[in-house]
């Protein structure tokens, strides 16, 4: 992770949590990031964001990763 991120920049707390909760949740701790919901196992692009936040769920929308900045 960068060091120029603002803001909260994980949320283990998360994980096993509905996934739209966790990303109300992490937009609200951290107003400079967008929370995105992802199915587990979807391939994604590589590249480092400071203003995004993948939630990782299962087929229960249920969060499977800790959700970090990136």
């Amino acid at each position: 992770m960068s060091d120029d991120c603002r803001g909260k920049a994980s949320w283990p707390e998360l994980v096993g949590a509905r996934g739209v909760d966790a990303a109300s949740t992490i937009e609200r701790e951290n107003p400079f990031v967008s929370a995105v919901i992802v199915l587990e196992g979807t391939i994604v692009t590589q590249e480092f964001s400071c203003t995004r936040v993948r939630v990782w769920v299962n087929t229960s929308g249920v969060v499977v990763d800790i959700p970090v900045i990136g």
